[in-house]
């Protein structure tokens, strides 16, 4: 018996059934009585952890990411220390990879150490097929979960989100009205975000009238060298592009790389836009222009996303955040 069962009985949130158990005094007396009401016909008692219900809790969230060597990961788990920190909560990293059977592995040891919530740092962990997200939907029955750029629609699961399609839309549309129309597109997975960003990408193209070629459309592991590799590869084969708009900074500094190595003008032949404005951008010549994805807000919001479950208010279960376009040297709109 969990607090999903009580605010299922009860037929209120999950938030209510804390409130009520926290003392808040922001609930009718209908309410209360009715919640209680269930909890003693359910035999229900808050364990000694609580699991963010503000009683005793362990003060400890568990925090999943991929891969910790990705410059966006990184700077994603620093904010998220550092504000879970803030708020007098301790943290313990999982980097899991991408294999299914390992994320729930790590998952399940998050939840054996009694976290009272834990955090999902990147879109990785939302898998295609409905029936393998069902370890976490279940999980959400017992403590609260937080998306961090990532999306699942369930009870107690609260995402937060940069706005992926526009940025990539705006960017793409931007390169299009500077005359740009050969726009290859590069990208590192379909994720969560990643599949926004490339819709983005699509629908821009539409909207101007421009068709859209799957030639032009490619994917590359996020590492410079490949990506430097595929873009001269494509030359070689004959296809002609004048702009590259990518899923990450890593891709599109490979593209700056391949423009030096066929001595093609940056931005004059070549408009070239990353993703994450991470120091990347400023570390080549020209600097790169990039989509800054927000990831300190993201994180900022996530955790007092978190912190209000915990009091027991009423909290959005997806917040979105809109990205920048930092524009430097290598675009000329």
């Amino acid at each position: 018996m969990n607090i999903y069962d009580v605010s299922k009985k009860a037929e209120v949130s999950i938030a209510t059934v804390s409130r009520v158990l926290n003392g808040n005094p922001n609930v009718s007396e209908k309410t209360r009585n009715r919640v209680l009401e269930v909890m003693d016909e359910l035999g229900y008692t808050p364990n000694i952890f609580a699991r963010g219900l503000g009683l005793n809790t362990m003060k400890t969230i568990g925090i999943m990411c991929s891969d910790s060597s990705d410059l966006y990961l990184a700077n994603a788990i620093y904010f998220l220390e550092r504000e879970l920190r803030n708020n007098g909560y301790d943290s313990i990293l999982c980097c899991t990879g991408t294999a299914l059977e390992t994320k729930q592995k790590y998952f399940d040891l998050l939840r054996s150490k009694r976290v009272d919530a834990i955090i999902l740092a990147g879109s990785k962990f939302i898998e295609m097929k409905a029936k393998d997200n069902s370890y976490l939907l279940d999980a959400a029955k017992e403590l609260p979960l937080m998306l961090v750029n990532g999306y699942l629609d369930g009870p107690n699961i609260y995402s937060t989100l940069c706005d992926d399609h526009a940025a990539t839309y705006d960017a793409a549309s931007r390169l299009i009205k500077s005359g740009r129309e050969k726009i290859l597109y590069l990208y590192t997975s379909y994720s969560y975000s990643g599949i926004n960003k490339m819709q983005g990408y699509r629908d821009a193209l539409t909207d101007h009238g421009i068709s859209v070629s799957e030639d032009y459309i490619r994917q590359c592991p996020k590492d410079i060298s490949k990506a430097q590799e595929l873009c001269s590869s494509l030359r070689e084969q004959g296809l002609i592009f004048d702009a590259v708009l990518a899923s990450d900074d890593s891709l599109a500094i490979g593209a700056v790389k391949f423009a030096y190595a066929y001595h093609i003008s940056i931005p004059e032949q070549l408009s070239i836009i990353g993703y994450n404005n991470s120091i990347l951008a400023s570390c080549s010549y020209p600097e790169l222009t990039s989509i800054d994805s927000k990831v300190e807000s993201l994180c900022i919001t996530t955790v007092n996303t978190l912190m209000g479950v915990f009091s027991g208010i009423n909290v959005p279960s997806r917040t979105t955040i809109s990205a920048d376009l930092i524009k430097r040297g290598t675009t000329n709109f």
